[in-house]
């Protein structure tokens, strides 16, 4: 890492301790939620969907709404590990993860239950300030690390150990969960993700994730650059991470074959090429952060599994591939016992 990185990182945290040191009384703030694993949540209904596949209504008292959630049943009797596998920006009703990454066939005979939530478009994964007119009320730190756990890990009769991923916006909502509940997570994983929220790249990663899906991002953390934003960064929380098992992979943003492919097969081949323009240049993006975050990582002597592919653009089709070598790292974090 360059001297002038170091000082950021070392500056940055200096504001974190110097603002938490000032930090009015009663002034509100999204801080981490405690690790009760109380059924704060609670299962509404559930349906099958496949063989191992199936979809559970849970209630969030934090959000006061209702949420989807598709569970991948793992293979093998006794209990098993958790694995929460968020999705990216768009979080659609039912995870990308398994209407376009194939993780249903992936993990059919994975000894290892997956939770895949859905519904938090534009979040961060993260507890807002305030709600937002477009998208509405957001304290997903509060559900996936209090409400979700302490009713779904019961409800499936899990073995009490527990790793996160994501892609993308959940990439950086799994590191940011991770380095903010040290111990939470026995392993975390991210594919195509940034992990700065104080950086210029980092920031604007940030604000243009929410703000493309309508929200105002100052309801989230506050304007940039203030606590909130220092807090959620990774690269200055990256010594929390320490002990965990982590996996960090991106691509180069040229495309594969198998890229190109895809934009002749589509139906309207222009706006394919037109939508895997905006492919490359964010899988570049995510290829800088990654570097930058592994970079932060090594100097801190933490290890990290780091996969560089040399093609690839931000598309479903090449993160669906980093999905096995993703599991191969994570899953030396769940020995059998």
């Amino acid at each position: 890492m360059s001297d002038i990185v170091q000082r950021r990182m070392i500056a940055g945290a200096a504001v974190v301790m110097a603002a938490l040191a000032v930090l009015p009384a009663g002034e509100v703030r999204a801080t981490p939620p405690m690790h009760g694993l109380t059924a704060h949540a609670g299962v509404i209904s559930s349906e099958q969907i496949g063989p191992q596949w199936e979809r559970v209504q849970v209630h969030s008292a934090a959000m006061n709404r209702t949420l989807s959630v598709d569970v991948l049943h793992g293979a093998g009797d006794g209990p098993r590990p958790t694995l929460y596998l968020l999705d990216g920006v768009d979080a659609e009703p039912v995870s990308d993860w398994l209407t376009k990454g194939n993780a249903a066939d992936f993990f059919a005979d994975k000894p290892v239950d997956v939770v895949l939530p859905s519904g938090g478009t534009g979040s961060m994964y993260t507890d807002w300030l305030r709600p937002d007119a477009a998208l509405g009320v957001n304290r997903w730190e509060t559900f996936l690390t209090t409400e979700l756990p302490g009713i779904i890990e019961p409800y499936l009769h899990s073995d009490g150990r527990r790793g996160i991923a994501g892609v993308s916006m959940g990439a950086q909502g799994a590191m940011m969960l991770a380095h903010r509940h040290p111990g939470f997570y026995q392993a975390v994983g991210g594919l195509s993700g940034c992990y700065s929220t104080v950086d210029s790249t980092g920031a604007a990663v940030t604000t243009l994730t929410v703000e493309s899906r309508g929200g105002n991002v100052a309801k989230m953390w506050g304007p940039p650059g203030t606590l909130d934003w220092l807090t959620h960064d990774s690269l200055l929380g990256a010594a929390a991470l320490r002990g965990t098992v982590i996996h960090l992979s991106a691509a180069s943003g040229l495309p594969t074959s198998l890229d190109l492919n895809q934009i002749l097969q589509s139906p309207n081949p222009l706006g394919a090429l037109q939508q895997a323009g905006g492919g490359v240049a964010l899988e570049a993006g995510a290829r800088i952060c990654t570097e930058t975050f592994a970079h932060r990582l090594a100097d801190l002597g933490i290890p990290a599994t780091v996969d560089y592919l040399p093609a690839g653009i931000h598309d479903w089709a090449d993160f669906s591939a980093q999905l096995g070598p993703m599991w191969q790292t994570l899953s030396t974090a769940f020995p059998p016992e």
